[in-house]
């Protein structure tokens, strides 16, 4: 498997040594792991409470390249503080397979907060499936009308009143990168040829060898902007005709050798889920064809590969199976989905400090302006209370508009709305490989498989489940596609 690091430090009150310290601990956890370290992502001096990250965006960006299957933090609030922001980016890196693992927590320091960034990417009803239009409804207006939404500056524009225009210093190096590619340069050679020349980013930065690739396949060097799920055609003067934007997307593919291991770990559902009970180290991918031709699937562990653990593999889809079942099981209980909706409920407050507030002193205002209409209609009106009663009414108004202003950052959903979300969950096909991995990602912490038990770890406060291997093997016969 192949991994980044992301490492992150908030201000510049805290030492450079935290980074590395950061990169160090991740690289340590990658080697034991036998994890192949392919590229590092560093933010200075920038909270996790904002995704306004430049180093966080390029990875984001670059995920969607397939070059890395996991995105390797420190601790998980490297990553990200906002619980909307993180669901949502999570969401679009498993879109692009890639899976967010902790160096330092196998076990998660807020499982149950796993269980509400899944919860917030199918609350479809009450937040929108694409996360960044409810949370940044602001983008998609500017996007509508053409307006730079912010970020890095694509090499060859700059920003004048808000949009792109040429740049006419750095747009010939980007006509020369799309020519050289359409004569068949390989992106190794362009990227040489840009460090030769020592060309460099808006913000100073030598163009990385990741970026070339995308910078050839970027459309916006058309003229076309997408963003919030808004695409315009001519938004901007183009850089690149058609003709050769098609000529070069064609040489890219001849140049092209797809990751197979990409896809070989994608369809492992407990991959970054499955510990080795004997060394701790992941249980990855790993398969084998016998004499007749026939392919078996199996997890192993990925220090047993090296010999240096003795532990033995396990049929992929016989722990699956079994780690599914288990987990449907669990929910059929009420009282695990009473315990988790309290949770969820709670968790989300967490996430907005102010928000409890504001409603707090709403209620307050709500209160006095009862108590003043109730005296004016016993007849103790007067132009004081009269006068209280609108300077409330006012206060109220513009508390209401606060709090609407909140809720779009973080929208707060009832007791009852989390508990009917969680018992959606029960109706999930597990026959379908989405059905089971969605299951398996919300709700599974992580699984440690012995030698004569393995021990499943829940998303939610207290829950765990240890059982014996007699049990899985008893359980073979089961049929997955049927209801459990």
């Amino acid at each position: 498997m192949k991994a980044v690091i992301y490492a992150r430090y908030s201000s510049d009150n805290q030492r450079e040594e935290s980074i590395e310290g950061q990169i160090r601990e991740c690289t340590e956890y990658a080697k034991y792991n036998d994890l192949e370290i392919v590229g590092t992502y560093i933010d200075r001096a920038f909270s996790a409470k904002t995704d306004d990250r430049p180093d966080f965006q390029r990875m984001i960006q670059d995920s969607a390249k397939k070059l890395f299957d996991v995105v390797l933090v420190w601790k998980l609030d490297r990553f990200a503080r906002n619980r909307y922001d993180s669901a949502f980016y999570r969401y679009t890196l498993r879109k692009n397979g890639v899976r967010v693992v902790s160096a330092k927590e196998n076990i998660s320091d807020g499982p149950e907060g796993i269980i509400l960034e899944s919860l917030l990417e199918g609350m479809a009803e009450f937040y929108s499936a694409n996360l960044s239009q409810n949370v940044k409804r602001g983008f998609k207006e500017n996007a509508l009308k053409g307006k730079w939404n912010g970020g890095a500056v694509p090499l060859g524009y700059k920003v004048v009143d808000h949009k792109l225009e040429i740049d006419e210093t750095s747009a010939p190096v980007v006509q020369k990168m799309f020519e050289m590619s359409a004569d068949g340069y390989t992106a190794k050679q362009i990227y040489d040829y840009l460090r030769e020349k020592q060309v460099r980013r808006a913000n100073g930065k030598p163009v990385a060898y990741n970026s070339v690739l995308y910078m050839l396949s970027n459309r916006i060097y058309l003229g076309e902007y997408r963003h919030s799920g808004i695409v315009l055609e001519h938004a901007f003067p183009a850089l690149i005709s058609e003709e050769m934007f098609e000529k070069v997307q064609a040489t890219i593919q001849k140049h092209s050798i797809a990751p197979a291991a990409h896809s070989e770990n994608d369809d492992y559902l407990l991959t970054t889920h499955l510990f080795c009970g004997h060394c701790g180290a992941m249980m990855t991918a790993y398969s084998g064809t016998s004499r007749t031709g026939k392919t078996y699937r199996y997890y192993i562990c990925n220090r047993a590969r090296k010999h240096l653990c003795d532990k033995e593999k396990a049929e992929k889809e016989k722990i699956e199976d079994f780690v599914v079942r288990k987990t449907m099981e669990l929910l059929r209980s009420d009282e695990v989905i009473e315990r988790l909706a309290e949770l969820l409920y709670e968790l989300q407050y967490e996430e907005s400090t102010i928000l409890p507030h504001l409603e707090e002193q709403c209620r307050e205002r709500e209160k006095e302006i009862g108590n003043i209409v109730s005296a004016i209609q016993k007849g103790a009106a007067s132009d004081t209370l009269i006068a209280r009663l609108t300077e409330l009414e006012q206060q109220k108004a513009a508390l209401m508009e606060t709090i609407a202003e909140e809720s779009k950052k973080s929208p707060v959903f009832t007791k009852d709305e989390f508990k009917m979300a969680l018992c959606n969950y029960r109706k999930i096909d597990v026959g379908q490989l989405e059905g089971r991995r969605k299951l398996i990602d919300t709700f599974v912490n992580s699984v440690f498989l012995y030698d004569d038990h393995l021990k499943i770890i829940y998303n939610g406060k207290e829950k765990e489940e240890t059982v014996s291997l007699d049990e899985l093997e008893s359980s073979k016969s089961t049929q997955i596609g049927q209801p459990f």
